[in-house]
Formats: structure tokens, sequence, C-alpha cells
């Protein structure tokens, strides 16, 4: 590594060292002015999770329409290579799908709970944008 490389990296260490604790009196203030009803950060991350789940499973879905039509039309210009072209499309399909499962993975992750635990830190009673979630537990 260079030495103006590793300089870069020291500054930038420093500059997020520095600027850490802003962002933590940052999150404080934020939590301290949220709303007693309405978009919770619960609500929020809910949300968010499910809008990352759908675009990396129709982006997924694409990219396997189009990894799939390019194997076919491969296959077809040359048939005697299509063992191979079927191995490599089988790794590709796989690797794509293994990226929906990630984002599937790290969705549970970072979501704050169980749904029956979820609900009743709401404190939903039939009103309020998740109620239809909560409606069994």
């Amino acid at each position: 590594m260079s030495k103006r490389s590793m300089l870069g990296w020291m500054v930038m260490g420093l500059a997020l060292g520095a600027v850490a604790p802003l962002g933590a009196q940052a999150a404080e203030a934020a939590r301290a002015a949220e709303p007693a009803s309405g978009l919770t950060m619960v609500v929020a991350s809910i949300l968010t999770a499910g809008f990352a789940l759908g675009i990396a499973a129709g982006l997924g879905a694409l990219g396997q329409g189009r990894a799939i039509g390019s194997a076919a039309e491969a296959i077809a210009r040359n048939p005697a290579a299509s063992g191979e072209i079927r191995g490599v499309l089988i790794l590709g399909l796989v690797l794509i799908e293994s990226l929906v499962i990630y984002v599937l993975a790290i969705d549970q992750a970072l979501a704050p709970g169980p749904w029956p635990r979820r609900c009743r830190s709401l404190e939903m009673s039939g009103q309020g944008p998740l109620a239809f979630f909560c409606a069994g537990s």
C-alpha cells in the first residue's frame, strides 16, 4: 500500500471518528422528538424492509429471465456446448437467487423483534397502517 493511500485511509478514519458523536446526538434528538403516534421507527423499518425485499425480488427475477433467455439463445447457436452453458446457467441462477435470500435474511435481522411483540409495543387497537398484521396476535 502506498504512502498516499495509507494517509488517505488515516484521514478518513480520523474524520469518521470525529463525526461519530454528532450522529449519536442526532439520533438522541430524533428519538426525543418522535411523535407518539403515526410513522414511528418500527413502522418505518417494517415498510422499508418490505420495499427492499420487493425491489430485490423483482430485479432478481429480471436478472434470471435475462440469464435464461441468453442461455437459450446460446444453446440455439451452438447445441454442442449445451452442457457447459447449462452448468454456467445454473450457477448464475443460484447466485442471483442467493442475493434475494440475503436481502430477506438482512430484513429479518434488522426487523425490531417478532410480530406479537411489535403489536404490543405499538398498542394497535385495529387502527393504524399495520393493524392487519397484528389482528391474530
